[in-house]
């Protein structure tokens, strides 16, 4: 969608370090900061206007969780709109869910001083998990259908067109692995799809963000992060090695992960194997040649370091 972003959006705030640095620390900083910001503003741009995940006259609803992630995707929309074709609101959301320790007062004080709108609601959602799982069991499962239905529900209330999730390139990633290692299905997470209760539309405009320099936008722009292990949960020991697996194959092998996304949106349906997506039983020979006709007998000629190494290597360390 031509025109959803701008690589001359001005840098409108620099971090710094309280200490004095050399002119030209500051300069490469200052510099380094507006080429990120480029790239973030460009990547969500391009999400959003591939998908069409945002309209003329839309109310955008961003649920906002404290962690870094979402603060970076409402601080890109707000960005955007200021040079977006279309016109469209942005109303931020953060559900309390009553956890232990949870610093109620600092996403209000932040998206005060931001003047952006926003609404808080408050449900005790923590404690209807820890009533229903057995200590020591991950409660994360619960929560997160708690927490969804009360978004959704919210959505409504405040006439929202559309709800923005804070999932970047990473956690779709993890999320194809999670379920073909252990849900024995190829299923992701897509950029946008249609709520469970049919009623409204989940965007993800960080679609095409490396978690990476999220944490590095975090850090320039000092978001208040609040700690995502306030409930003493943790993310599950199959998210932990596969996230761990993605991040050795970018490190070993750059450019490995970008291909791998790349793929999700680069589907042969007649060249897997599920029979409800393509009608194999039903195939002829028709006489007319196909581009995407099989290639059995022709040697495999991928470019880069062979895929089999590092699949090998990883493979070994998150088995068990």
């Amino acid at each position: 969608m031509v025109g959803w972003f701008d690589n001359n959006l001005p840098m409108n705030a620099v971090w710094i370090d309280k200490e004095p640095v050399p002119l030209h620390k500051e300069r490469r900083m200052e510099r380094e900061a507006h080429k990120l910001e480029k790239r973030l503003c460009r990547l969500v741009g391009q999400a959003i206007g591939d998908y069409r995940m945002i309209e003329e006259g839309d109310k955008v609803m961003v649920c906002l969780s404290g962690g870094k992630d979402s603060y970076s995707l409402l601080d890109i929309l707000l960005r955007l709109r200021q040079r977006a074709p279309v016109n469209f609101e942005l109303v931020a959301v953060n559900l309390d869910q009553k956890q232990p320790g949870f610093p109620a007062d600092v996403l209000p004080q932040y998206l005060a001083r931001l003047g952006v709108a926003f609404h808080i609601e408050t449900r005790d959602t923590y404690s209807v998990v820890k009533d229903k799982i057995p200590e020591g069991k991950t409660m994360c499962s619960l929560c997160s259908r708690l927490r969804r239905g009360i978004l959704y529900r919210v959505a409504g209330e405040l006439g929202a067109t559309k709800i923005a999730l804070g999932h970047h390139r990473d956690d779709m990633l993890q999320t194809f692995f999670l379920n073909m290692f252990f849900g024995g299905k190829l299923k992701g997470m897509p950029p946008k799809l249609v709520s469970d209760d049919g009623r409204h539309i989940v965007i993800r405009p960080l679609a095409y963000v490396a978690e990476k320099d999220l944490s590095r936008w975090a850090e320039q722009r000092q978001f208040p992060i609040i700690p995502c292990t306030l409930c003493g949960s943790q993310e599950t020991l199959q998210r932990k090695q596969v996230g761990a697996m993605l991040r050795e194959w970018d490190r070993q092998y750059p450019g490995r992960v970008d291909n791998m996304f790349t793929a999700l949106q680069n589907v042969v349906p007649s060249h897997l194997a599920d029979a409800a997506l393509h009608d194999f039983r039903a195939l002829r020979a028709t006489g007319v040649a196909s581009a995407q006709g099989d290639r059995a007998f022709d040697p495999e000629d991928f470019a880069g370091p062979s895929p089999q190494s590092g699949l090998h290597q990883v493979g070994i360390r998150i088995a068990g």
